[in-house]
């Protein structure tokens, strides 16, 4: 994708004249303890507001370095319980409405002050008062703090938002309880209890310096350098050239564009998490509102030529008819879904069409009522893995007679055509998370359906109108155990499987290309201990593993 902001920009890989590019054009090493950091995101306005995702610490990632959270938990690993951080423990009532936190004692804030359990109490009361601030929509309750014990309650069960709960960015309750208004608070001057703070800021370039107490260990590296580059371009010949040393970027070839420049020393992982990215169908729009129609189409889809032309072979086939990425989602495969690989099959998607009252005019696909079926694929001009894909999509397609034009928008048109339904298939994300919930509650929850022309930002694009999915998600959702909700999740997987709300492609990996020459010790395939992405909030667990090259 064209800037970097979208969750899936990317690549993956290893392969050049090794060290031939070490310390050019200004490039950190482990001796002067610099580590230079880069998004393809433009310049940045002077906002670190770590609660607010659009700010500048959200988009370069920064914020990770200055807040903390409460517990460190690994988006490529879902299934494990989380770090202690700010929290030491944690534990939930059986139906998930109340949450107890034993604070962590003796983290300082970077201006001195001693971090309490008042702190985060504060923190939860401002989610719960500003909702512009409450990203996850957390419905809190009450909030109490007696010692070093925070309890939260809730009006609903917060099984499925645990992680976002436990990820919230703590901030420190005497500088924000003087702040009017939140929502709109810059905070120039950023106060955290991470080991870094805000040395200097410009449009193009924020630089965080090393700060001489941390309640762990001092990380090795000593300076961290932020940059917003205009483009992917921009940020592809930075990385080749070796002054640009971690970000997250699409780079078609990256082979012999990135990689080739120093083999020893650039490399590329991208695992996945749960989230992935597909064919959104617009289910209100005739003829798609006929599920037949729609299984004839996942059926000739390619998803590995997807995956090689459209992604450069980064992000990995969705093997799975359930739309869960592998290995991430194995654990939550339904019986009958596991060791099920998806297969193409256009003779079997024509005989399909065909018993269902479809039939072929030459090459064209005619509706039982003898219409010829034409559709349009768009996605914003200059997203050249998701329009590459288009076109792998379009020629699929005319194999069983459907002719689909791959058109452009500008990203805002693009965004708010998703919303209102203005669209006959796009390609698009879904949300991640901890368990199979969220992909499938942003693709087919009904609480969020809207009719065509109003907007559904939440989710729901392609108005999949399904009480039983709804009522999956909810069951799921406020489940006391285990065997419910792995009942719910079952159904959840049978209707998407059967019903093809959407057409998975790829998993969407939370990745990074990143060099060796300077630093070691990143996450890799052997040591997946975070994901690599320098946007996440394990940016600060990978930044707290790294040691100078040199030793």
């Amino acid at each position: 994708m064209a800037t970097g902001v979208v969750l899936s920009l990317s690549l993956l890989a290893a392969c050049s004249d090794a060290n031939s590019n070490r310390n050019n054009n200004g490039g950190s090493s482990g001796g002067n303890g610099v580590l230079t950091v880069g998004m393809p995101n433009g310049p940045q306005a002077n906002n670190s507001n770590p609660l607010l995702e659009t700010s500048a610490s959200a988009s370069l990632g920064y914020r990770a370095m200055i807040y903390e959270p409460l517990v460190m938990t690994n988006g490529i690993a879902p299934e494990e319980e989380g770090k202690p951080w700010l929290a030491e423990q944690w534990s939930w009532n059986e139906d998930f409405t109340e949450l107890v936190l034993t604070v962590r004692e003796g983290p300082t804030w970077s201006d001195g002050e001693e971090f309490t359990a008042e702190d985060v109490a504060f923190t939860f009361q401002l989610l719960k008062d500003h909702a512009g601030l409450n990203a996850g929509a957390i419905p809190f309750e009450e909030i109490t703090q007696e010692g070093n014990t925070v309890t939260v309650t809730f009006s609903s069960s917060q099984f499925v938002n645990q992680v976002k709960i436990y990820q919230t960015y703590i901030v420190p309750e005497h500088i924000w309880s003087q702040v009017d208004n939140p929502e709109t608070y810059e905070d120039q001057e950023p106060v955290g209890t991470g080991p870094y703070t805000l040395k200097t800021f410009t449009p193009q370039t924020i630089t965080l310096t090393r700060r001489d107490e941390y309640w762990q260990d001092l990380p090795e590296v000593e300076e961290l350098r932020y940059t917003g580059y205009n483009d992917n371009n921009a940020a592809t010949t930075a990385l080749a050239n070796g002054e640009l040393e971690w970000s997250y970027v699409f780079i078609p070839n990256f082979e012999d564009v990135y990689l080739s420049h120093d083999p020893d020393n650039f490399n590329l992982w991208f695992p996945t998490g749960l989230g992935i990215h597909g064919l959104w169908i617009n289910t209100e729009r005739e003829p798609f509102d006929d599920v037949v129609l729609r299984q004839a189409m996942n059926m000739v889809i390619d998803r590995q030529a997807i995956h090689e032309q459209g992604h450069a072979g980064a992000f990995p086939v969705v093997e799975s008819p359930t739309g869960l990425p592998l290995p991430a989602g194995e654990a939550f495969l339904a019986p009958e879904y596991q060791g099920v690989v998806h297969e193409r099959d256009v003779e079997g998607a024509r005989a399909l069409l065909e018993e269902n009252g479809y039939t072929f005019d030459g090459d064209a696909l005619l509706t039982p009522e003898g219409e010829p079926v034409t559709m349009s694929l768009v996605d914003p001009a200059g997203w050249s893995d998701y329009l590459t894909s288009l076109s792998v999509i379009s020629d699929n397609l005319a194999e069983i007679g459907i002719e689909a034009s791959v058109e452009t928008a500008t990203v805002d048109g693009w965004r708010n055509s998703v919303d209102a339904g203005g669209f006959d298939a796009t390609l698009h994300w879904t949300n991640g998370g901890a368990t199979p919930y969220d992909t499938y509650q942003h693709v087919m929850d009904d609480a969020l359906l809207q009719p065509i022309g109003e907007a559904s930002p939440g989710g729901n694009f392609g108005r999949f109108n399904s009480p039983e999915a709804g009522d999956a998600l909810r069951e799921y959702a406020n489940a006391t155990d285990d065997e419910a909700r792995t009942e719910a999740l079952n159904e959840l997987q049978r209707i998407f499987v059967e019903e093809v709300p959407m057409i998975p492609t790829v998993a969407s990996p939370v990745g990074a290309e990143y060099s060796t020459q300077n630093w070691v010790g990143w996450p890799s395939e052997e040591d997946p201990y975070a994901p690599p992405q320098p946007t996440q909030r394990n940016a600060l667990e990978v930044v707290l593993n790294l040691e100078p090259a040199d030793g």
